[in-house]
């Protein structure tokens, strides 16, 4: 088995070490807002070196085991090093994966909007299937995916979507995935069988804590209730439980219905805002920095990031990458690992 990616134990070790160095100095607790980032950053460097360090005691189990095997002739015991080197396997993958996140919000939880495109019906079912295809992939890495906003399509789909994806390097993982995304397919909508393209944007925004990092003065804050359109019971069209915030200073609007009270829907909607705010913020950030370098930025949001041809032939291809599937249905199902990887590995090299 080649591990085929360098992982600097040694590094590491040292960092962790400063870490429980400086929690170890007196008055280390004296503030606690502080004492929280380091263990957290303490925890940030200390789970992917475990997880190393667990992988390799397990691989040299492995060698000794396949050597017990090999002496006494057990068929059995080889057969069952070889599955657990398969398991081992895809454990070093999953951690090289992780090693590719250096990003300061990569391990946060990530909101993830879904917006149709030009074409009515044919868009708003393309929206549908990605916010399962996501949906999936949440459920497939034990990931919690709440929605937060979704307004139905007028006869099928959905118009727009936003779910709130937890889990750890939710964002880092996920931001692999803003941008434009075309589908190409026979149309079931279309009584012609005509073929007809697609197009959806996704956009995938880290979720921030309270921490004052964000600053949001409540008089520049519009906040309008209304009765809730999306699923929920009898409940939603009841009461004005949903909420939306409109942040006048940059005209931004985030709008929740996912919870079932107005208090809830509030805090989430708050929540998503300081989220939108820090993306503005970002931008503004990468664009100085781009013109410092004196480059020419890509308007990411009407860029085409990936291609999903269901007809004449399949395939899903990623346009930055280069990295392509004919296994539509898997990826359609969730598996969208292989393009994350390759998206990672892509956005380091630039």
């Amino acid at each position: 088995m080649k591990w085929g990616f360098i992982f600097d134990v040694p590094g590491r070790e040292r960092q962790v070490g400063e870490y429980e160095e400086l929690m170890a100095q007196a008055g280390f607790w004296d503030d606690p807002e502080a004492a929280q980032k380091v263990i957290e950053k303490l925890n940030s460097v200390k789970r992917p070196l475990t997880a190393w360090q667990d992988l390799v005691g397990a691989l040299e189990d492995l060698k000794v085991l396949l050597e017990l095997g090999k002496e006494e002739a057990d068929e059995a015991t080889i057969v069952e090093v070889k599955d657990e080197l398969e398991q081992l396997t895809d454990n070093v993958e999953e951690l090289e994966l992780t090693t590719l996140l250096g990003g300061v919000y990569d391990g946060n939880n990530a909101y993830i909007a879904i917006h149709s495109g030009a074409g009515g019906t044919e868009a708003q079912d393309w929206v549908q299937m990605l916010f399962r295809m996501y949906s999936r992939w949440a459920e497939e890495r034990s990931f919690q995916a709440e929605v937060i906003d979704l307004m139905p399509g007028d006869e099928a789909g959905i118009k727009n979507a936003t779910l709130l994806i937890k889990g750890e390097n939710a964002y880092g993982y996920l931001r692999a995935e803003k941008g434009v995304h075309r589908l190409v397919r026979i149309s079931p909508f279309d009584a012609s069988g005509r073929r007809h393209t697609s197009f959806a944007s996704v956009d995938v925004i880290p979720e921030v804590k309270d921490n004052g990092e964000i600053e949001i003065e409540p008089g520049d804050l519009r906040i309008d209730t209304y009765r809730a359109s999306g699923a929920g019971g009898q409940h939603v069209n009841k009461t004005d439980s949903a909420v939306r915030i409109t942040h006048t200073p940059t005209g931004i609007v985030v709008q929740c219905q996912g919870e079932r009270s107005q208090h809830s829907n509030r805090e989430q909607a708050m929540q998503l805002l300081r989220a939108r705010l820090l993306e503005r913020k970002m931008a503004e950030q990468e664009a100085k920095m781009e013109e410092l370098r004196g480059e020419q930025s890509e308007i990411a949001w009407g860029s085409q990031i990936r291609s999903y041809v269901f007809c004449p032939y399949t395939m899903v291809k990623d346009h930055r990458t280069d990295y392509e599937t004919g296994n539509v249905q898997a990826v359609m199902d969730g598996n969208l690992d292989p393009f994350i990887s390759a998206y990672l590995r892509w956005s380091r090299t630039r």
